[in-house]
């Protein structure tokens, strides 16, 4: 088959996507996959045909205005200040993707990339494949994993109303761009109200969830075309060496824990790494801090800690006593494999939502918000993964069964089979499909 694949954000939106594609080329399709700039190579390196867009998703990351609504952690108001930032480039993106994607067979996507590939496959007339790592399957088990937890307490209906409120509130702060992007691209008329559902074929298009059925039990309300299939992981590379000098450091003594939060470490670095470095000289733990975009360390670490850049989480983490990080799923995901407990420090979004999982699983402390968190806390936080037995145990065991799951594996053939039913569409709609 001929995949098409979007996929915008910071790193922890797009690496999923990039396993996703590998596996689809390993099984034999053609993926094109369009995304940022930085995402380029690693793509590239695993056979996909990327196309870049233009924006640069670290800078504006780096906004002083979106670095104060991240650490206030309003969803609404996060949500429309990068609606607005969107418009700039909705109208670029479309028609980038438009010339990259228009001889696909269909199209896959996440929440980033959704409301493009839908106005995609209304012209092009071709299917969309919802492909998330969160759960975003309206259901009346629990609410939507961006609203409050306290809701869930009040039934079923609510839970199945915050679903739909948020996937209403996503959408209407991009109507405006989307009906822009619509016309000026694809010549076609504003979207519905509530939004559009791109193509309306006969087969109705599998909806991939990226997360493993140990950590979120499927819901029962859920229809049969929604597949749980296991985290998308990107591994890295067998023959991966770690900067020497991190080597070094690991080798000195015993498994330090990792900190970082990503690219949530711009909210208030300064704050963020005074109160990290506290809680190490506190608990005199080992530590790796994992500075991200533009670090949460302005000057040097401390003796027993070693700043590090960049490093593939599914060789770090493995090597560590514990990870604190911000609760991105991506992060989250390669935590919970490696086997060691985790701690969660959420700023906004889905992260609270692992952050409870986290706990509620058993392999690390509750949660503790960016901002409320004091570094009596954090240190709390550093001596309970460090320490705790029966947060180890549990952490090892869960880790054992994810190393097992393929979830990059079991998508494909999720995908196989509704390029199957497709037939008899177009001969190409199943070519490369295995048989």
């Amino acid at each position: 088959m001929k995949v098409g694949m979007l996929a915008f954000g910071t790193q922890g939106d797009v690496q999923p996507y990039l396993a996703l594609g590998a596996a689809l080329v390993r099984a034999g399709h053609d993926v094109k996959l369009v995304t940022h700039h930085g995402y380029a190579i690693t793509g590239r390196e695993l056979g996909i045909d990327v196309t870049e867009v233009q924006g640069n998703v670290q800078e504006a990351m780096q906004s002083p205005e979106l670095r104060e609504l991240l650490r206030r952690g309003n969803f609404l108001k996060i949500n429309a200040y990068t609606s607005r930032l969107i418009q700039e480039y909705s109208v670029g993106w479309l028609r980038t993707a438009l010339a990259a994607l228009h001889d696909r067979d269909l199209l896959a996507c996440g929440i980033g990339g959704l409301h493009q590939a839908r106005a995609l496959s209304e012209h092009l007339r071709i299917p969309v494949i919802e492909a998330h790592v969160v759960p975003f399957t309206p259901t009346r088990e629990f609410p939507a994993p961006l609203v409050p937890a306290w809701l869930g307490r009040l039934g079923g209906g609510v839970n199945l109303l915050t679903h739909h409120a948020f996937r209403q509130a996503m959408w209407q702060g991009y109507r405006r761009a989307d009906a822009v992007a619509r016309h000026a691209v694809l010549n076609l008329p504003p979207a519905p109200l509530t939004g559009s559902t791109g193509w309306n074929g006969r087969v109705t298009p599998p909806v991939l969830c990226g997360i493993s059925p140990r950590v979120l039990r499927r819901p029962g309300d859920w229809p049969a075309h929604v597949h749980l299939t296991g985290f998308w992981t990107l591994d890295h590379a067998p023959d991966y060496q770690p900067p020497g000098a991190l080597q070094a450091f690991l080798d000195e003594g015993p498994p330090p824990v990792s900190i970082g939060f990503g690219s949530m470490g711009n909210t208030d670095p300064a704050q963020t790494a005074e109160l990290v470095l506290t809680a190490l000289r506190r608990t005199g733990q080992r530590a790796v801090l994992l500075s991200g975009w533009g670090g949460i360390l302005n000057g040097g670490a401390p003796e027993g800690a070693f700043v590090s850049g960049p490093v593939p989480h599914t060789w770090l983490f493995p090597r560590m006593a514990g990870v604190i990080h911000h609760g991105g799923a991506g992060t989250t995901a390669a935590g919970l494999r490696a086997g060691v407990p985790g701690a969660v420090v959420p700023f906004f979004g889905d992260q609270p939502y692992w952050g409870r999982r986290v706990h509620e699983l058993g392999v690390g402390p509750a949660p503790a918000p960016r901002r409320t968190l004091t570094a009596d806390r954090l240190s709390r936080i550093i001596e309970a993964v460090t320490s705790d037995e029966q947060l180890r145990r549990n952490a090892a065991q869960l880790g054992q069964h994810l190393r097992q799951e393929d979830g990059p594996d079991q998508a494909v053939r999720a995908v196989e089979q509704f390029g199957r039913a497709l037939v008899p569409r177009a001969s190409s709609a199943v070519s490369g499909v295995r048989r």
